[in-house]
């Protein structure tokens, strides 16, 4: 790191108050540059989150966005798939999936998906990485900002925010893509010249107010309320500690070997001082994304981002201590030494996603491209006689929800002989819907009640796979038992 470690150096009692206010203040948090394992991880697993999330707006699949959420037509194309409002429980069922699975991680390694790979994580990372390029680390943000105004202060600090506001863009125009064609968008914030001389913008103005706005919250996220968030805007850290255990994986200090804390001399027999391996520089601190002491004990702040680990263990190898001051370990392995990796909670968790995402996958693998509603129509006459036949007339409506034009064959399942009347096939294209009025009439004297019970079954002409069934209601005349 190229620094003195500062509690290696003998300090007075005020020296010491002050420089541990430095960092425990409610202002900004200047964060210090580390280098380690866990800070190595928040890399690899942020940069795949970032490119995969800035590509897959431009993908395209069969002629279109490879994801996009049309919300006029009221259709979310994912990949290969469309799915519509019909599909809203899948959507629900994916959620509480995906909360499980949240669930299931926490039991084993506590909060890591907000260490590793949450976006709030991973754009504060970006943002913190251009307060690092032009401001510099640490020690020079606080020196910047104690300077009084001057070229190189506004440079400094006009090329952060200038960066900020670039990656807010990005990130605003690309989140806005999954709802609107990203090229269409990016084309309409491309200023062209009128006849007027005026210069003027294509973007509808829904478009662009999103834009905008979601540039703003990205921009005071991960710019301004980066530890706000996680601490009290974050529902995650609240209930988070009903998911731990003794057992569960996180972020801990060994106070039976660090304690008492305090700075030393070096070649000292800090021991026989009666002193832990701690010095007391609070690294730790200083490279907190939320400015927590993880010498105070576990706290619902604390994201198990590692990087405490990582600073902890470069001051051990400059003194020439063994590695883990700062560790991940449970409760019980620090009181016991021991872990209990597999235990029931952590089995029931499992047991339970496995469950929903086999029954998700399967629901989704046997959808149907097509659904049918059927109303029976509710006018003045319940049914209709004509000559021995007795009708009723439904108004059915076809989904075309496949990614290619079918034309739909209409038949009536029940007890009896029912028939459908006055139906012609018409081809229905790509996400079209088509809704007719049809007749089913059956002979009268094999209605065996006045309410009976059928299926109107839709099948393609061309695929006799594609099908969709309704059941509704066929009233007759009263038959006499």
């Amino acid at each position: 790191m190229g620094e003195k470690i500062p509690a290696v150096e003998e300090q007075a009692g005020s020296e010491e108050v002050r420089y541990r206010k430095l960092y425990e203040s409610d202002g900004r948090i200047y964060t210090r540059k580390i280098s380690g394992f866990y800070q190595s991880i928040r890399r690899y697993t942020g940069l795949p989150l970032i490119v995969g999330f800035l590509l897959m707006p431009w993908l395209v699949i069969d002629d279109r966005p490879a994801m996009l959420f049309d919300l006029p037509a009221r259709k979310f194309h994912i990949l290969w798939m469309t799915f519509w409002p019909q599909d809203g429980m899948l959507l629900a069922w994916l959620l509480i999936i995906a909360a499980f699975t949240l669930f299931t991680v926490t039991v084993l390694v506590g909060r890591v998906w907000c260490g590793f790979t949450c976006p709030q994580t991973v754009w504060t990372l970006m943002f913190i990485w251009a307060e690092h390029f032009c401001e510099g680390d640490r020690n020079k943000m606080m020196k910047l900002d104690k300077q009084a105004w001057s070229v190189e202060k506004v440079a400094r600090k006009g090329s952060k925010h200038f960066l900020w506001v670039l990656i807010a863009f990005i990130t605003g125009a690309t989140f806005v893509g999954y709802f609107t064609p990203i090229r269409e968008l990016l084309m309409g914030f491309w200023p062209s010249i009128a006849d007027s001389g005026f210069v003027t913008f294509s973007v509808s103005p829904v478009a662009a107010f999103w834009t905008l706005f979601f540039t703003f919250m990205t921009y005071m996220n991960a710019g301004w309320l980066r530890e706000q968030v996680c601490k009290y805007m974050c529902p995650y850290a609240r209930f988070q500690s009903v998911m731990y255990d003794t057992d569960t994986l996180a972020v801990h200090y060994d106070r039976s070997r660090g304690e008492s804390r305090g700075p030393r001399k070096p070649n000292e027999d800090y021991k026989a001082a009666g002193k832990g391996d701690c010095i007391d520089c609070s690294w730790c601190v200083q490279v907190c994304p939320v400015n927590i002491d993880i010498r105070d004990g576990l706290q619902y702040d604390c994201i198990n981002c590692g990087l405490c680990v990582d600073a902890c263990n470069q001051v051990m190898d400059k003194m020439g201590y063994e590695r883990g001051l700062i560790r991940y370990t449970s409760e019980d392995e620090l009181e016991n030494g021991k872990t209990k990796f597999l235990r029931p909670r952590l089995f029931g968790y499992v047991a339970a996603v496995i469950v929903m995402m086999s029954a998700f996958v399967y629901t989704v693998e046997t959808r149907e491209p097509v659904s049918v509603d059927v109303i029976r129509d509710r006018g003045t006459r319940m049914y209709r006689l004509s000559n021995d036949q007795v009708q009723n007339v439904y108004t059915v409506k076809i989904n075309n929800m496949d990614r290619h034009s079918h034309s739909y064959d209409i038949e009536v399942e029940g007890d009896a002989d029912f028939r459908i009347r006055g139906y012609r096939a018409m081809e229905l294209v790509e996400g079209e819907i088509f809704t007719m009025p049809v007749r089913v009439s059956v002979p009268k004297d094999q209605l065996t009640s006045s309410k009976n019970n059928i299926h109107i079954i839709v099948t393609a002409k061309d695929n006799k796979a594609i099908t969709a069934r309704e059941k509704t209601t066929f009233i007759g005349p009263h038959v006499d038992e």
